[in-house]
């Protein structure tokens, strides 16, 4: 299965290191990343397999978002089929 992961919020160092550390130590595997920051805003978008995680995408989204109110931006999982269905024209 995959997943989409949004990360928003103001731009700090190792934004993209937390994130990444913590899907790899749950078996998430990165398969496509973009990123940009704009008037110091940081935003990253993450398509991500969970084939070989222990985890369900609702645990997987339960940790994501502790993380970003820990590290202060807002994260967003979703299964890609509804991301897709929602951002077709």
């Amino acid at each position: 299965m995959k997943a989409i992961v949004t990360v928003i919020g103001k731009d700090k160092s190792g934004i993209i290191a937390k994130v990444s550390t913590l899907l790899a130590e749950n078996g998430v595997n990165i398969e496509d990343i973009s990123q940009t920051i704009v008037s110091g805003n940081f935003t990253m978008i993450m398509l991500c397999e969970l084939s070989a995680s222990t985890l369900s995408l609702k645990d997987l989204a339960s940790r994501l978002t502790v993380l970003g109110e820990e590290i202060g931006v807002s994260i967003h999982t979703q299964h890609e089929d509804i991301f897709n269905a929602m951002h077709k024209i």
